[in-house]
């Protein structure tokens, strides 16, 4: 268990510093840092909801949503007995993302997101369309961990 809470502090640990970094240079800076023009970009946003902004809950549904989700990966990994560096490896990913975007909640009142890749900004059936949201590295630590669950299932959780 000790290298599944390792994981997670340095996932949340790296998500916090890059956040108050986006803070920092992209709020109080007031600037858009472009990485690869017309495609990858970082900029300061606030997200009050969930994934792709989308508002499920009210703020204090959320906070408590994300307690609950963190709360059920600790209680799984410890219970389920698995030690297998894949399972602990993308669990804590899940658990750091998350806790992550819970300190954001708690501290803020939202989750502050500053990656943007414009993969395609335009019009798509006469709707104004943004293919990709702005998302943060607590984000990207929830999406790798969850995608190492589908890709390595059969290594993780052995087969049916």
């Amino acid at each position: 268990m000790a290298l599944f809470f390792l994981i997670a502090v340095v996932a949340a640990l790296f998500d916090r510093g890059t956040k108050l970094l986006a803070i920092h240079y992209l709020r109080d800076g007031g600037q858009t840092i472009v990485i690869a023009h017309d495609w990858l970009k970082l900029t300061y946003a606030e997200n009050l909801g969930i994934a792709f902004s989308v508002r499920l809950l009210p703020p204090a549904g959320l906070l408590l949503l994300t307690l609950a989700i963190s709360a059920g990966v600790v209680w799984y990994v410890w219970r389920s007995g698995n030690r297998t560096p894949l399972f602990i490896t993308a669990f804590a990913l899940i658990l750091g993302g998350g806790v992550g975007n819970l300190l954001d909640r708690v501290m803020l009142g939202h989750v502050v997101d500053f990656i943007y890749f414009d993969l395609y900004h335009g019009a798509l059936f006469g709707l104004q369309l943004d293919l990709w949201p702005v998302f943060n590295v607590a984000d990207s630590c929830i999406t790798i961990g969850a995608l190492m669950l589908v890709l390595f299932h059969e290594k993780i959780f052995g087969k049916p």
